[in-house]
């Protein structure tokens, strides 16, 4: 346990301002074991995203080569989302039980593993079966990270440092883009597809550093104390009890719609390019790289805007940016050009919602359930929001693709508006151990 003094030291240094001009000033002041922290927690994601986004680009050639439908497709993406959703909720509820950094280094194994399982199938029930186990680590993933970074992180800084690890999604969906544009041009399509998922094992030594490196935070390791003094421990039905049910519900919705929208942009956006805009696979890498330039920009850019105007301003500023953008994108007959060019903006406002959502989740729920709430919440949106490229894949065989995409987007905006509404602001609260067990 710290003394008084390390613990005042401590509260002065959480709280005291930032620095000057330079952006990254809360940085330089964390310390070494922090930065351990922040490092592990975005090269995770970016490892999590490159598998992850590996089956956007091989629906096409999946559809082909077996002969699948949209509908088919969709449905791999959808299992994989909800799984995910099931996984980052059990790995909330674990990380809570066994720590933080310890489900960290699990959930990253098992995406890895699964991932290469995935280019081992031999036939559709056996990729989506695959996908679906590949799913739990890549949810888990998620929440694990999220909850270390934001208790680790000071409350002025928190919003940046959470921000700046998921702005990792965006390196690991252009990592995964290179990568198909190289395996897809080098080798034929009917071996390519199985060479991106193999690729997918990487990920697993990853672990190794983690497990050497980086430390539980302080504030987990009180109310771990706290509670094996009280011999009492969480219960995963806390989260539905009391005044916290609310907060969980109105959580939940916010989370929907914010995944609701990428998902409906960024699971079919390669089909959408190949299929409707007739694009070839340089030409579809080349779009997506303006696309995915644009989520970096936008993660970086919510991050410092969610410390600045507050975690439900955020929210609202970006889900009208990305409504519109999205139906612009899609509804309007544009030329190639704009097309490319409009492609930073969509990735910038589709992930820069993003940025806040990590640290609000964390300062809405209390030490001793932020795991399992944060990570209920998180993956109920997912779960929900993974019904979306199946509802597209199926509505898209009446109507034109970019229109089912539009119009699922424009309603999932929507929900994000009205969620963020009814939601507490929490931008700078701080985070302690809670008494009450």
């Amino acid at each position: 346990m710290k003394t008084e003094a390390q613990l005042t030291a401590d509260t002065e240094r959480y709280s005291a301002p930032g620095t000057g001009k330079n952006p990254f000033a809360w940085y330089q002041q964390i310390s070494v074991s922090e930065k351990r922290a922040f490092w592990s927690c975005k090269i995770g994601y970016v490892l999590d995203a490159m598998d992850t986004q590996f089956l956007s680009f091989v629906i096409p050639t999946l559809i082909a080569t077996w002969g699948i439908t949209r509908g088919d497709a969709g449905l791999i993406g959808t299992v994989t989302l909800l799984s995910s959703a099931l996984g980052g909720w059990a790995a909330g509820v674990l990380s809570d039980r066994i720590g933080r950094v310890k489900t960290l280094q699990i959930t990253i194994l098992w995406f890895a593993v699964f991932t290469l399982a995935c280019a081992l199938a031999q036939n559709f029930s056996q990729l989506l079966w695959a996908r679906g186990l590949m799913g739990l680590g890549f949810g888990g993933e998620w929440t694990a990270g999220a909850v270390l970074i934001g208790e680790v992180i000071r409350p002025r800084d928190r919003g940046k440092a959470v921000g700046l690890v998921q702005a990792g999604w965006a390196i690991g969906w252009g990592v995964s883009t290179l990568l198909f544009m190289a395996v897809f041009s080098w080798i034929p399509a009917d071996y390519a597809w199985r060479a991106l998922f193999a690729i997918g094992i990487a990920p697993a030594p990853f672990v190794i550093w983690i497990r050497r490196f980086v430390e539980e935070p302080e504030v987990h390791r009180q109310q771990k104390e706290a509670q094996a003094a009280a011999q009492t421990r969480p219960s995963l039905l806390d989260i539905f009890r009391g005044d916290i049910v609310w907060t969980t519900l109105r959580a939940s919705i916010l989370a929907t719609g914010v995944q609701g929208g990428y998902y409906a942009v960024t699971t079919w956006l390669p089909t959408y390019l190949k299929t409707e805009r007739h694009l070839s696979v340089i030409g579809t890498g080349s779009y997506l790289g303006v696309v995915i330039v644009g989520s970096y920009c936008g993660y970086l850019t919510g991050a410092y805007v969610s410390d600045k105007i507050g975690r439900k301003r955020a929210f609202i500023t970006f889900a009208l940016a990305s409504c519109a953008i999205a139906l612009i994108y899609t509804q309007l007959p544009l030329d190639n050009l704009t097309m490319l060019v409009l492609g930073f903006p969509l990735g910038f406002c589709a992930s820069g919602i993003f940025s806040g959502m990590g640290a609000f989740l964390t300062e809405l729920f209390p030490t001793r359930i932020r795991g399992s709430g944060q990570g209920f919440c998180y993956n109920f949106g997912r779960a929900v929001g993974a019904t979306f490229p199946f509802l597209i894949g199926y509505v898209s065989q009446t109507m034109t693709l970019g229109h089912a995409i539009g119009v699922f987007a424009a309603a999932a905006y929507g929900i994000v508006i009205l969620a963020a509404l009814t939601l507490p602001e929490t931008r700078g609260r701080e985070l302690n151990a809670q008494a009450a067990l």
